[in-house]
């Protein structure tokens, strides 16, 4: 396995490094699977403060993954869709489609409420999670932790982003 350079940013109004567990969770199973954590953040639920570090990590060619968890739901101030999709190249349609699969075992027909995706920018792969610490395990678990293992076959959207390969910025 190739290690990546992955950037976790949790979005929440009210969580702090003390009570972010789905943020630390991210942590936990990346650092687990042998990647290498860029940096972690949390941000208030706002479009432009989460375009912001979102678009930063990006443009940096030492980031090769962005995580975030939160702000993906249905009400007023979710707006983690909103504030990445625009920065997409390529938005990576299946990935909210399986989350939401594999999340209907968990959650039921609430899953239908979670706006999370997954995409492709400046050869950076970005994936907005929703902010449970449960949906962040089914997210790692039972699609992350096989697509960004370079030894994953027939694909993987590890070796999209491996300098080496040729494929970054």
């Amino acid at each position: 396995m190739i290690p990546l350079s992955v950037a976790v940013l949790t979005v929440s109004d009210t969580r702090t490094e003390e009570t972010d567990r789905s943020g630390q969770a991210l942590v936990e199973r990346l650092t687990a699977a042998g990647h290498r954590l860029a940096e972690k953040r949390i941000v208030p639920d706002d479009v432009y403060r989460i375009r912001a570090v979102v678009a930063a990590w990006i443009a940096d060619p030492a980031i090769q993954v962005v995580l975030t968890t939160g702000g993906t739901g249905f009400t007023g101030r979710d707006s983690t869709p909103e504030a990445v999709s625009v920065l997409l190249d390529k938005r990576i349609e299946g990935f909210g489609e399986l989350f939401r699969q594999l999340s209907w075992h968990e959650v039921g027909s609430s899953t239908v409420q979670s706006r999370c995706l997954g995409g492709l920018a400046n050869a950076t792969v970005v994936f907005c999670l929703p902010g449970s610490t449960g949906a962040c395990r089914t997210g790692w678990d039972g699609i992350l932790a096989e697509q960004l293992d370079s030894r994953h076959k027939p694909c993987n959207f590890a070796n999209l982003v491996i300098p080496e390969r040729g494929q970054h910025g």
